[in-house]
């Protein structure tokens, strides 16, 4: 399986958290990372999106249909996040586009065993994959990619 990180790119401020909305550069970034994961992505690539404003921005410049869920709201927990993903046994490839500190955790839960406050950068994508290597299960990490390399 594989499993793509993107961290919505950068946002107004704003009181209502869920309601903020991309700024110019954060419309840059997005363009930038969706141009990417058109590139590189895998063909089957399933994509769920918090409900919060900037990340369904986010997700707009990737220009594929996506599924808002509301596990993914910021401030979600990695257990639900993975479990909306389908990890580890989900039959296509699936980009989830939310929010710090959340996507780090799931990262670091990944990679490292535990829930570590790992960051991933505004705009910035993690591809992480599953593999079997004889008995055992790993997590490879594919790509990394911060929005001011693309």
């Amino acid at each position: 399986m594989n499993l793509l990180l993107w961290r919505h790119a950068e946002a107004e401020d704003g009181h209502d958290d869920m309601q903020r909305a991309l700024t110019k550069r954060g419309r840059k970034q997005a363009e930038l990372g969706a141009a990417w994961l058109r590139q590189h992505a895998p063909a089957d690539l399933k994509v769920l999106v918090s409900p919060a404003v900037r990340t369904r921005q986010t997700a707009d410049a990737l220009k594929l249909d996506y599924t808002v869920m509301p596990d993914l709201a910021p401030d979600a927990e990695p257990a639900n996040v993975l479990a909306a993903s389908g990890w580890p046994f989900a039959s296509t490839s699936v980009l989830i586009i939310g929010h710090q500190p959340t996507l780090g955790r799931v990262a670091s839960t990944l990679l490292a065993g535990e829930d570590l406050p790992w960051t991933l950068k505004k705009g910035g994508i993690w591809w992480l994959a599953r593999r079997q290597r004889d008995e055992d299960f790993q997590v490879v990490v594919r790509a990394v990619v911060n929005p001011e390399l693309l």
